[in-house]
């Protein structure tokens, strides 16, 4: 069995139960990497990252270097002198830093690799109109999430996912796939393998606020998986009357009369009631819950209460 020093790198919400789970079932967790500090909100408060959090809470080392490549945090690094190094939503690393330790670098990926490379895959599976995905731990190396892949477990995707149900669950089922992989490494049980994809490669780059904006010219049914993709965050928009709606839920209404509408494709009919419907290529969406530009969340019938469009 192999005596493991772990190096935890990672910063949002979604690596917390990944330490947690190491910490808890009593691997040595020796150092914590995460973002550095940032003022957020309208106070600009310093706010520690959700991983800074845990580590402190477990009494753990945190390092925070904005440059990877700084000798000062290489030296450091030596210094620790982990064996192992455990990566979950952070960013990307310099050779430098992955290749250090003994045992290597592994990174916990929520798809499976090798579709969905890339900064959003919950968002894009979902956008994309999958039906399963799932989380795959990979060792590191030059060109990223191209590792030999060490473990993978599938995950279902419903008709009634949004991006952030989607996300917590994988976060859990991530978790438990880390430590399973950590175990497998410490009892020298791990067999990597390199990727090999089947069919056409689909990629998961990051997402901005133009690429956010709903394309009403596509078939309802991309339109919902566009919107549920993005929901809760960022979040799909569209205009009306010059001012930003969010949507971040919606149905496709399928009967006669709705596909009947004459309306050409992102025109809207609405009551000012209860309903407010957008034509597609080939149906009526159905928006059940919008944002308004500076305002809060709320469902059509909330907006319309105090609004007329």
């Amino acid at each position: 069995m192999n005596t493991l020093k772990v190096i935890f790198m990672g910063t949002p919400d979604f690596a917390v139960p990944s330490l947690e789970i190491l910490l808890k079932n009593n691997i040595n967790v020796v150092a914590v990497i995460t973002a550095p500090d940032k003022p957020q909100g309208r106070g600009q408060k310093i706010q520690f990252s959700p991983v800074k959090e845990c580590a402190l809470k477990h009494g753990i080392p945190v390092l925070q270097p904005t440059n990877l490549k700084d000798p000062d945090f290489l030296a450091k690094l030596d210094e620790i002198g982990a064996n192992l190094q455990v990566v979950v939503a952070f960013r990307m690393l310099p050779e430098a830093v992955w290749s250090r330790p003994a045992f290597g670098t592994f990174n916990l990926h929520a798809s499976l690799l090798p579709q969905y490379r890339g900064a959003a895959p919950i968002n894009w599976a979902i956008i994309n109109g999958e039906t399963e995905t799932g989380v795959t731990t990979f060792f590191l190396r030059h060109e990223i999430d191209t590792g030999n892949i060490i473990f993978q477990e599938k995950e279902p995707i419903s008709e009634s996912d949004n991006a952030g149900m989607l996300h917590d669950r994988l976060m859990i089922r991530g978790a438990e796939l880390v430590l399973k992989t950590v175990k497998a490494i410490e009892t020298g049980q791990s067999q990597a393998v390199p990727q090999t994809a089947v069919g056409d490669l689909r990629h998961a780059p990051k997402i901005f606020k133009e690429t956010c904006e709903i394309n009403w010219s596509q078939p309802a049914s991309m339109v919902r998986n566009f919107v549920r993709g993005l929901s809760p965050y960022p979040g799909a928009w569209t205009s009306i009357h010059g001012r930003i709606y969010k949507i971040y839920e919606g149905v496709v209404l399928t009967d006669e009369t709705a596909a009947a509408e004459n309306l050409e494709p992102g025109k809207f009919k609405t009551d000012n009631r209860d309903h407010l419907w957008f034509k597609t290529a080939d149906a009526l969406y159905s928006v059940k819950r919008l944002q308004p530009e500076g305002k809060k969340q709320m469902t059509v019938e909330d907006f319309f209460r105090g609004n007329k469009l």
